[in-house]
């Protein structure tokens, strides 16, 4: 099956990028251009504001006011900004493009703030469209659901798929991505039944009278099922509009680096050629999945670099160390504060036993690659702080850069801890924003809540940490993350955590020059500085004057090497 996705995909990135090469090519940038008349946030070491920027082909060459430009508008292509406020190009630190763009082909199924749908029922009917227009047999997928945001207050049942069709196989992934719930047709062709027994790292939700599957299938057996429907969902057709709707999603939102964190091979080659071909604007930094491709990565089967290119880097290895906390799946040190199916002492639990995450860790480590580890809970947390210190014990790396992916309930010990080690976090701030109001009285309560994704300890701290969305988890919508960070509300209008509030200034270093650095990228990505890329965002706001408006900021231009590739 993944061969097959393979072929498919590959050919139509090959089909559609000789396409566009033999007709355009990548195009070219302009031989000179300046920026003029702006609020140039340039995000260098002293935060400089400038009101002009020259650029030379991809590169920026100068930077100040008029007079430090002159010498470079001799027949330059001249943009008078008109007072607009100018920023570098915004980094996703974490997100799986080309994810986003799913919501073309398949059905949506996220509830309030983001998408309509407010009971099973509804799951039902979106499905149902998708299941008539699909032959007999052929999987179809949805995503987006969350339980605690329906009606019902629960996981769908198989039984009410089968409502939907027994004919197709269903899959529906919840909005956290880490689990989901299958039809009875889908168990069948998985093999699932009532005496399956639960993979590591992943539980089959089973109803405790009948010892049947409920449908519901949590972490690693999840994430099988979803590489099994790609090939039925990833048609020719489906990639195209799927792609071609991700890309405007980044380019339109001011995205100059994109990320697809946790790519299987076939991706990680089809991104590679999509990139090379001039198909994806902007640049991808591309890590490769160790439960799909790390033994290959490690043995030199599959080798990462020769797809590397100013344009594409794949050089870290994405880790899960465990789930989520909206889905219970994260691993707490204590408690949840609601137990979880009657059981008052439910921590969640490890993708990884301790000791096989400590051989994990240890043996990307010797071989000298940057690692990026997912951690929600704090027991998760500790266990890739204990792996990661016994692997610079065994061979230190002077600047490692371990990025830890959502770092969300970190405790203060833990950021000293990362601080001491060379571990920077990349905190999910938004999380304030869909969830603060369940964690605080559902998943966390309210203490830990208020320190969930703790960027002001963290700043307080000096630790280089960035910000990311996790797309398509939620909207890739930057502005929004960046006023969630600042100002922490949440959608009922309750403000969770104060005290983890940020300077606008300081959040915008978290999607800039912060997530530049994690990727060893800051000495050309992330500043408006002479000599680094000509990656720029305009914008029609200032998010410096007014923190409660920052949401609603629009990007007018986004500019990836000199090259404007979108424009409002």
């Amino acid at each position: 099956m993944l061969k097959k996705l393979l072929l498919v995909l590959l050919a139509v990135v090959v089909i559609l990028g000789v396409t566009a090469a033999l007709m355009l090519g990548r195009a070219a940038p302009p031989e000179r251009q300046v920026f003029i008349n702006g609020k140039i946030l340039t995000m260098d070491a002293s935060n400089s504001i400038v009101s002009a920027v020259a650029v030379e082909r991809d590169r920026i060459v100068a930077v100040g006011d008029e007079a430090a430009i002159a010498a470079y508008r001799d027949g330059a292509q001249v943009i008078d900004l008109g007072g607009k406020v100018m920023m570098p190009g915004i980094i996703d630190a974490h997100g799986h493009f080309p994810g986003t763009g799913a919501r073309a082909i398949m059905a949506d199924l996220n509830s309030p703030p983001i998408g309509a749908i407010e009971e099973i029922a509804d799951i039902q009917a979106a499905l149902q469209p998708f299941v008539d227009q699909t032959a007999p047999g052929k999987w179809v997928s949805a995503m987006g659901y969350d339980d605690t945001l329906l009606a019902e207050k629960r996981h769908p049942t198989r039984q009410e798929l089968d409502a939907v069709s027994t004919e197709h196989p269903i899959f529906i992934t919840h909005v956290s991505g880490h689990m989901g719930v299958a039809n009875s047709l889908a168990l069948e062709m998985s093999a699932i039944d009532a005496s399956t027994p639960n993979p590591e790292g992943g539980v089959i939700v089973k109803d405790p009278a009948s010892g049947e599957p409920t449908g519901l299938l949590e972490e690693t057996v999840a994430q099988e099922i979803q590489v099994g429907t790609a090939a039925d969902t990833m048609t020719p057709g489906n990639l195209i509009a799927m792609f071609n709707t991700a890309v405007h999603d980044y380019v339109s939102q001011g995205v100059t680096t994109g990320q697809s964190g946790g790519a299987m091979g076939p991706m990680y080659q089809g991104l590679a050629w999509a990139s090379k071909l001039g198909l994806v604007p902007f640049r991808l930094e591309v890590w490769p999945f160790w439960k799909l491709l790390g033994e290959d990565v490690l043995s030199g089967e599959f080798d990462l670099t020769p797809y590397d290119t100013p344009y594409f880097r794949g050089q870290t290895m994405k880790i899960v160390s465990d789930g989520s906390i909206q889905g219970f799946t994260g691993y707490l040190a204590d408690p949840y504060h609601t137990p979880f199916r009657g059981d008052a002492d439910y921590r969640g639990y490890p993708i990884f036993p301790r000791e096989e995450l400590v051989e994990i860790v240890g043996r990307v480590h010797a071989t000298g690659m940057q690692m990026a580890i997912h951690a929600n809970g704090d027991a998760a947390i500790d266990d890739v702080i204990h792996a990661f210190d016994l692997a610079q014990q065994a061979n230190p790396v002077a600047d490692p850069r371990l990025i830890l992916i959502h770092s969300q309930m970190a405790r203060d010990d833990q950021l000293d801890e990362m601080k001491r080690l060379g571990i920077t976090p990349s905190f999910f701030s938004a999380h304030t924003y869909y969830w603060g109001d369940r964690h605080r009285d559902i998943f966390m309560g309210p203490e830990r809540a208020r320190r969930m994704s703790p960027s002001q300890s963290a700043l307080e701290r000096d630790l280089m940490f960035s910000t990311h969305l996790d797309s398509p988890v939620v909207p890739m919508e930057p502005m929004r993350m960046l006023w969630a960070t600042v100002n922490r509300i949440s959608t009922g209008g309750e403000v969770i955590g104060e005290g983890q509030r940020i300077p606008a200034m300081e959040a915008l270093r978290a999607i800039t020059i912060n997530a530049a650095y994690q990727i060893f990228r800051d000495d050309e990505l992330g500043s408006i500085e002479p000599g680094k890329y000509a990656d720029l965002v305009v914008l029609d706001g200032d998010p410096l004057t007014d923190p409660a408006a920052i949401a609603d900021i629009q990007v007018l231009r986004t500019v990836v090497g000199g090259l404007t590739v979108f424009e409002r």
